[in-house]
């Protein structure tokens, strides 16, 4: 299995992967949608509810050259045009090994995913850093 479907598969599991037109439109109206991931044979109408649910969501929209009957096979729910990862370091880690494949059309969105990750891997430690010291 290809490792970016690895990657959707591990949130999934972590119940951490909105299916489907709904689930990811609510994901993102809850603010809670990192990106939305649309499959390359969704029809136009599912195109423009996703990026309009990321508009909403204030997330990103990336089109993976995935079929719906792929995306199906990692979710365990038929072939969904549509999912939507709320783990902003698994969101930033599939669209990273994505853009490996190609740069390009990802890297920018990599780009700033691993960025926002980072930030807030650093806010973590210093909250409970600080914490620690006032425990003391």
């Amino acid at each position: 299995m290809d490792r970016n479907l690895q990657i959707l598969g591990l949130a999934k599991k972590a119940g951490l992967l909105a299916v489907g037109a709904e689930g990811t439109g609510a994901a993102a109206r809850a603010g809670k949608a990192r990106v939305i991931i649309s499959a390359s044979d969704s029809s136009e109408s599912a195109l423009r509810r996703a990026r309009y649910s990321a508009e909403i969501g204030r997330c990103l929209h990336i089109i993976v050259p995935y079929s719906g009957f792929e995306l199906g096979n990692v979710s365990g729910r038929g072939s969904p045009g549509t999912v939507a990862i709320l783990d902003l370091g698994l969101a930033a880690r599939f669209l990273r090994e994505i853009a490996e494949t190609d740069p390009e059309q990802y890297g920018e969105s990599a780009d700033m995913l691993t960025r926002r990750a980072q930030a807030q891997a650093e806010k973590k430690k210093n909250t409970i850093s600080g914490k620690r010291r006032a425990e003391q």
